[in-house]
């Protein structure tokens, strides 16, 4: 696995990329169906099994299982990042509903995720409008003017440990839950956030009156824990880079942040295929709107537009 930096590219390729890149913009009805069988299918196959196993005695089968089960929730999210950029179906109410279905089993507001993914999109690489649907992210110079107490703060946030081991559980357990950012943008954010946490707290309470809470805590927690981990580290991967690039609001452009401030994460194939294509992030960027960005239209980005 490699990080590519796209540095063999200038702007101006990046303009015509997205030019050529709209024609892929589509979605397929059929082909998105298929998508979401065979991603909650295998889910919960693997979920059932792992519970199976687990009321028989074998933890560690179960634990092993979490592995895959995790990967395909990682995926089922992915579907839902798809949804909200309102590229899964063809047609948006499709979207939203389903969007808001895995909402509720991710444990991201779709309404407020796709807000704050919005944001992210139209601000990544913008050293004037960080704070929304971002990694906190500091320049040198700012660095050096902190406190001995806020370079603490901000080594501890970046530390691995909490990066991608209490940072993902404080995200999606405790952040989500309430709609930060946006707690006085109206009515919608919240209704966004109240009723995903209603359909969570509904699904818990049927799953522990089911199979019980120990066998809750110890088959599903696993396989969301590494889930969320794995998601975040993608996210944190496709800005964060040695050549990366960030730059004020006046010198800012949405093609140079897409094309330079975005990582070509070359994942092996299976891998790929479980984070639906999006370590092409320099190509989900410049067009968004391709759904689990086709890779017939990544492997374009192999040639030099004419």
């Amino acid at each position: 696995m490699s990080i590519g930096d796209n540095s063999g590219l200038t702007v101006v390729d990046a303009r015509r990329w997205a030019q050529i890149l709209g024609k892929y913009r589509r979605p397929n009805n059929a082909r998105s169906i298929a998508e979401l069988a065979i991603t909650i299918g295998p889910l919960v196959m693997l979920w059932t099994t792992a519970w199976l196993t687990f009321s028989l005695g074998y933890a560690w089968v179960s634990l092993l299982l979490a592995i895959p089960a995790a990967a395909f929730l990682v995926r089922l999210f992915m579907i839902q990042h798809d949804c909200g950029h309102g590229t899964f179906f063809t047609h948006r109410g499709a979207n939203d509903w389903i969007g808001r279905v895995i909402g509720a089993l991710t444990l991201a507001p779709y309404g407020l995720w796709r807000r704050t993914h919005a944001v992210h999109h139209a601000t990544a690489g913008n050293l004037d409008r960080r704070g929304i649907g971002d990694v906190g992210t500091l320049t040198v110079r700012e660095y050096a003017a902190l406190s001995r107490w806020g370079r603490l703060k901000y080594k501890l946030y970046r530390h691995p440990l909490v990066m991608f081991g209490i940072g993902p559980a404080y995200l999606f357990l405790f952040q989500y839950r309430l709609p930060l950012g946006f707690m006085r943008n109206g009515w919608q954010p919240w209704a966004s956030t109240m009723s995903t946490n209603l359909a969570i707290a509904l699904i818990i309470a049927v799953l522990v009156w089911l199979i019980g809470i120990k066998a809750f805590l110890l088959v599903h927690v696993p396989i969301f824990l590494l889930a969320i981990t794995v998601g975040v580290w993608l996210f944190y991967v496709q800005h964060q880079f040695e050549h990366t690039t960030w730059q004020h609001n006046s010198a800012w452009s949405v093609h140079e942040a897409a094309l330079f401030g975005s990582s070509y994460y070359d994942l092996p194939g299976l891998l790929r295929w479980f984070t639906a294509n999006i370590g092409l992030h320099h190509v989900h960027h410049l067009c968004s709107r391709i759904p689990y960005a086709r890779p017939l239209s990544c492997r374009l980005l192999g040639a030099k537009p004419t």
